[in-house]
């Protein structure tokens, strides 16, 4: 079952349930979706890889204006952004702790053979792809800065 059948299956349940977070945030991985797959290029199908990547971005985008609304004390419309995010999140893959990242990234520095800031790209380049919809692009980053300062 790939994503577009899971997530008219939810979508159906959450009608069902009148679930309305789940409902807003459905439709709209469902337009996400039918966007990326009508989209020059596309060919109609997303992998599963791409699948994960839309996801990621909607999450990203959700969490962004997520911290923007709690700057303006927008309780409200924060809430909502976080309803989104957690039905986002059960159809990605299990997000890793910081302290679970900092680990595989250490071992990813020593297999590229980093050894300072300059080597930041390189490191970046390996950790992106092994740590692919397990960790946040922005974690890594931070983390990789931190790490290879340290060396």
């Amino acid at each position: 079952m790939n994503l577009e059948q899971k997530i008219m299956t939810e979508l159906k349940a959450a009608m069902i349930a009148k679930n309305e977070a789940a409902l807003r945030s459905l439709r709209a991985v469902k337009a996400a979706i039918l966007l990326a797959k009508t989209s020059e290029g596309a060919g109609g199908e997303l992998s599963e890889d791409d699948e994960m990547k839309l996801l990621q971005k909607l999450v990203k985008q959700r969490k962004d204006s997520l911290e923007i609304f709690q700057q303006q004390n927008r309780e409200d419309l924060a809430n909502k952004e976080e309803e989104e995010i957690a039905v986002i999140e059960k159809f990605l893959p299990k997000q890793l702790s910081v302290e679970e990242v900092k680990k595989e990234l250490i071992k990813i520095i020593s297999e590229v053979g980093a050894s300072s800031p300059a080597d930041m790209g390189k490191v970046m380049g390996a950790a992106t792809k092994q740590l692919a919809g397990r960790a946040d692009g922005k974690t890594i980053s931070t983390l990789v800065k931190e790490l290879l300062s340290k060396s």
